[in-house]
Order: C-alpha cells, then structure tokens, then sequence
C-alpha cells in the first residue's frame, strides 16, 4: 500500500510539473520608436547580441527597392537604421556562417555580418513571392517559402532546388528549422512538420490563422503570430492558445525573434512601424 501511495504521488506531482510548465504569459517590456518603416522581420544574433530588423519601408511589391535592414540593440534603441540598404521588399532571414540572408520577392541576398555589405544575390528562377528564412547550419542549406506559389525552396551553396511543394502546402510563411525538421506555417493556420532527409511530414497544430513566425521554447511548445496581430501558444500535446490579440487596434504581428537566454520575445507590428518586446513567463 506504500509502494501505491508512493507512486500515485510520483504521478501527482509529475502531472503539476507538467501543467506547470505548460503555463505562458507574455508581458509587455519595451517598444522600439517609430523610425523602423513597416518592420516585417525580427532576428536574434547571440554572437554580437543584436537585433536585425527587415523593414519593407513601404508595400512588398517588386518596384520597391528602398527596404533596408536595421540594426537594433536588446534594449529597443536603435543602433544603426540602415546597417543594409537599397534592398527589395525584405522579409525573411537567416544567419549562416558569418552571412546574413535575406529575402527579397524572386532572389536570396546574402550579406556580410561584420559590414552589412551586400555580397552576393541569388535569384530564384520562377519564385512569386519570397517570404521566410530558415537555416541548417550543419549541412548549409538556406531554406525559404515561397507564399504565392505553395513552395520552399533550399539554397545550398548559391544552388536552389525545391524541397518541398503541392498540397498540404497552402500559402506557406513562417520557416524554423529544429532538430533536423523543418517547422512550416501553412496559410490555412496549420503549423507543419518536415524532414528534409525522410520526406516525411505531419501537422503539429492546427486552427489559427496564416502562421508568420515560428519560434521554440523547447521540449516541443512554440510561439506562433499570425501576421494580424494574434500571438499564440502551442503547447506539447499540439493544442494552441490566444496569448495577445491586437488585431482590434489594428497593430500587426509578422515574423518573430526570440533570445532563449533571456525569454524575449521580439514582434515586428508591420505598418505600427515598430517592434515590441514581450517577456515570457
């Protein structure tokens, strides 16, 4: 009868851990001021501890070649506006190496970290409408969805092949790469799993809208935005949560950064024109 007790406490309190770590709040902890024009992209560098920011300045359209990327400090202040300029439509990226990538609406841009220099672009033949960047840094494949035409892509060493395409992809954005997977967030609000080596994919979570941004917390739970303004959380077991709806004030949640050291969650509001930090508790 001991033994019994024994283990049915064991239970008990396993389950409470369990629950508790199952719990997550967002708590508001800084905004960036206005000079950052329609933000898209937020990108957590551990090695320099900085933020890149992939700022469209204007609509995601071919013609506009004056989006930039910023970079800014932990803090929320700017530190250099335009670190890269003269770019079309940023989105998406992706550090590889000492490169920074980035997408623009048909090709990859690769950039020097330690200038912001651009190095070199890659075009992607028949791509639409380049969206997000994610990145195998053991292999050095440079994965990116393609939104408008239900693809993505893999750059290996400037050389795009299609990874990936046809259903279940719907309007493909959000790209993590954890584990050797590949995390994709479908357009119908389906967040997706991939291995680039097996082929084999699976749904992790389903019911919310379009998913931007992608980030793990690990032990199997993610933070996912929804490019309107829905923050939510996906729990272990693939059931999903609202955690911060702006939506009604019109106030965007596009592609996600996350510093894991820290729980800092970084959310680009688009046409808000800044980025906001959240702590996650």
């Amino acid at each position: 009868m001991r033994k019994i007790f024994i283990v049915l406490i064991s239970i008990l309190l396993g389950a409470a851990s369990f629950l508790q770590a199952q719990k997550l709040d967002l708590k508001p902890v800084w905004e960036t001021d206005t000079t950052l024009r329609t933000p898209e992209c937020v990108l957590y560098e551990p090695g320099k501890k900085v933020l890149y920011v992939a700022c469209i300045n204007g609509n995601p359209t071919l013609d506009n070649k004056g989006s930039y990327i910023a970079k800014i400090g932990l803090d929320g202040k700017v530190v250099q506006l335009k670190f890269t300029d003269n770019l079309n439509s940023t989105k998406g990226m992706g550090i590889l190496g000492d490169k920074l990538y980035v997408t623009e609406m048909t090709q990859v841009v690769e950039i020097a970290l330690a200038t912001g220099k651009i190095l070199q672009r890659y075009p992607i033949k028949g791509a639409k409408f380049l969206n997000d960047i994610a990145v195998d840094t053991q292999k050095g494949v440079v994965y990116l969805t393609d939104s408008d035409d239900s693809k993505v892509w893999g750059v290996t060493n400037g050389k795009a092949s299609v990874v990936l395409e046809g259903a279940p992809l719907k309007g493909p954005n959000g790209l993590l790469f954890e584990n050797n997977q590949l995390l994709i967030g479908n357009g119908d609000g389906s967040l997706l799993t991939f291995n680039p080596a097996t082929k084999k994919l699976a749904t992790v979570a389903k019911g919310m809208g379009g998913i931007d941004g992608i980030v793990a917390l690990g032990n199997k739970q993610y933070v996912v935005t929804e490019w309107g303004g829905k923050i939510w959380y996906i729990h272990a077991d693939g059931s999903t949560e609202l955690k911060v709806d702006t939506s009604p004030e019109k106030i965007n949640s596009a592609d996600i950064g996350y510093n894991p050291t820290t729980k800092v969650l970084f959310v680009p509001t688009f046409f808000h024109n800044t980025v906001k930090a959240y702590s996650l508790q």
